[in-house]
């Protein structure tokens, strides 16, 4: 890499760590994959798997050490239920997982693929075997949405991406109860013209808490005459006020770089819907679709991210 630009994120020598081939079933590719560490410290990932008819289901990946060893679950572990949730008939896909105290639950996002396009969906589960949908809490078109972990004030707070024309915002909402929604805010803008992040953006895993703020990855696309490239950048937001945006970076920090990445069902994506935090609250995997074929691993420092973020100009 050059020397002029910092490693901030760190592949995994051994990328990628899940590919269609380790599964116990026959699909067409798995990526997106939502991630949380389990109370026993096990690594699950709720992975986006792809059937050969092109529609997605979920399926768990389990590991002592979140790099290898994956148990992965001998069946789809949350599937479309159209004849319940007719929003879900093309498929569900790309989860953010985040635990939540005050419930003892996990919250999944996902996106379920309905006939007027994508959709945020909820679930709630408290070990991934068994789950309680919400149904739909924002219509089409919108996804790329998590919840954050507590209430702001009163309220539950989700950061999603609806798409209204032909640019795509970052918003968060607020609800007294997960289902009702409303005092929906803008709170990240794509840019226009020539940047790695003009018209189209969206949450990449859920948001960190950090001393300084929510640390947000999220995603940029851009357009060029060879397509789209999915890259990676960060902006950070207010603990009380999490529709304020105290940085943003203006350089990406992690785009497609290595075959995997760059040769796929759908080339040049670095996509992540999930992390862990290790114990010492610094270290933290990043676990990313790739080329929407495999999920890979790259190993960061909220330190680090946090310094160089500071440092934008």
């Amino acid at each position: 890499m050059n020397n002029k630009y910092p490693e901030l994120f760190k592949r995994y020598k051994q990328n990628p760590i899940l590919t269609a081939a380790d599964w116990t079933y026959p699909i067409n590719s798995v990526f997106n994959p939502g991630a949380t560490l389990l109370q026993d410290g096990t690594t699950l990932l709720m992975c986006r798997v792809e059937n050969r008819n092109g529609q997605s289901h979920l399926c768990a990946a389990r590991s002592l050490n979140g790099v290898d060893n994956w148990v992965i679950d001998k069946k789809p572990t949350l599937v479309p239920d159209p004849k319940n949730f007719p929003e879900e008939i093309w498929g569900i896909e790309d989860p953010r997982i985040t635990w939540i105290p005050e419930l003892k639950k996990y919250a999944v996002v996902y996106t379920a693929y309905t006939r007027d396009g994508p959709g945020v969906a909820l679930a709630f589960t408290e070990d991934f075997h068994f789950f309680k949908r919400y149904g739909i809490i924002m219509q089409p078109d919108d996804k790329d949405a998590a919840l954050l972990p507590h209430r702001v004030g009163d309220y539950w707070a989700l950061i999603h991406r609806p798409t209204s024309s032909q640019r795509s915002h970052i918003w968060i909402s607020y609800s007294p109860d997960l289902r009702h929604w409303g005092s929906h805010k803008l709170i990240l803008e794509a840019r226009k013209g020539g940047w790695w992040d003009a018209n189209r953006i969206g949450l990449s895993p859920p948001p960190i808490e950090t001393p300084e703020g929510w640390l947000m990855i999220y995603h940029g696309v851009k357009q060029n005459a060879a397509g789209c490239i999915y890259r990676l950048g960060l902006a950070l937001f207010d603990l009380k006020k999490p529709e304020l945006c105290i940085k943003r970076s203006n350089e990406w920090i992690f785009g497609p770089e290595e075959p995997y990445e760059k040769d796929g069902d759908v080339n040049k994506v670095v996509f992540p819907c999930g992390y862990t935090l290790a114990s010492d609250g610094d270290t933290i995997n990043i676990y990313y679709g790739a080329a929407d074929m495999s999920i890979a691993l790259a190993t960061s420092s909220i330190k680090e991210l946090l310094k160089w973020l500071e440092n934008q100009k």
